[in-house]
């Protein structure tokens, strides 16, 4: 029998804007069109109110509302996951919420402001879980990085799919992967690995060699059309096109995104606006670019397009 998620979770994986008034109250008819174009778009699957999503701003209510207004723009056509994470309490709430309302899944975010041991974020990740039947992908990143050991350990919270790298670690991913791998279980052999490093495609074909395919993509929200180009071509082993899409287009915004913190999701936020999508601000503490740096958002941008153009289909 096929694993539950493999089937859904191998295309390119999106994460939705959460759209805002410019007052900062959440835009529900803005989300409910944000998620139709990106499963327009061909989006393998959603996350809703995750990272990219602006999920550390969002209230429980507003959360819920986010999931609720996501799954019926949706509609059944792809599979709607949403982000839980924080204090303890509050993951545990948030994955509740989750099964709840019919999620099809949960990214959960690292612990809220505290580290522990490594047994200690085992403990956070089974205590945030429950009992929940839903599959729940952890977020290995900030205050949540596992070592191989306690990854392994993962294996025993029946909930728990897979684990999604933010941190970047090679040496480390490596390890967690390999050491899982061999465990020599069925269990061990499915559990899933993601990158989910900003602007995942830089690393993406550094990762497809240890054996993590799968990646989230923010350029899905402001140029699907580049993202599922780039996709095809890690998927086909097409290094002329990964090359020019990363000199041409993904390094020159990353170089851009790296120039103020939060910009992961302001720079992605400000290229939706250019798009033509009602997104609005972010929330604080993030920030919105500058003018001048809107102005060379829009040139990578439209750089980006000239590349896919040059490339063909």
């Amino acid at each position: 029998m096929e694993h539950p998620t493999k089937s859904t979770l191998d295309g390119l994986l999106a994460f939705p804007l959460t759209p805002f008034t410019e007052s900062l109250e959440v835009d529900l008819d803005a989300l409910a069109a944000t998620v139709e174009r990106h499963v327009e778009a061909g989006a393998g699957a959603l996350f809703v109110a995750c990272g990219t999503g602006e999920f550390s701003s969002l209230s429980l209510d507003e959360h819920a509302a986010v999931l609720a207004r996501a799954q019926q723009a949706v509609g059944g056509r792809v599979p709607v996951w949403v982000g839980a994470g924080g204090g303890v309490a509050a993951a545990r709430a948030g994955v509740a919420l989750a099964q709840e309302q019919g999620a099809d899944g949960v990214l959960l975010l690292p612990p809220y402001l505290v580290s522990g041991p490594p047994s200690g974020l085992v403990d956070f990740v089974r205590y945030a879980v429950g009992d929940t039947q839903l599959p729940v992908i952890v977020y290995h990143r900030a205050t949540g990085v596992f070592t191989p050991s306690a990854a392994i350990s993962l294996l025993g919270i029946p909930s728990v799919v897979g684990l999604k790298d933010g941190c970047g670690d090679i040496e480390l991913i490596s390890r967690i992967v390999t050491r899982t791998r061999s465990v020599g279980t069925r269990r061990a052999e499915e559990f899933l690995f993601f990158n989910g490093l900003p602007t995942a495609e830089v690393s993406a074909r550094a990762y497809a060699s240890l054996g993590v395919p799968r990646y989230s993509s923010a350029v899905h929200c402001f140029a699907p059309e580049i993202a599922h180009r780039f996709h095809r071509a890690l998927a086909n082993g097409d290094t002329v096109a990964m090359d020019a899409l990363l000199s041409g287009f993904y390094l020159p915004l990353v170089a851009l995104r790296d120039e103020t913190p939060g910009f992961a999701v302001s720079l992605v936020k400000a290229a939706a606006r250019l798009r033509g999508d009602r997104v609005g601000p972010v929330r604080p503490p993030l920030a919105e670019p500058t003018a001048e740096q809107i102005g060379r958002l829009e040139k990578i941008v439209a750089d980006g397009h000239t590349v896919l153009k040059a490339l063909g289909r």
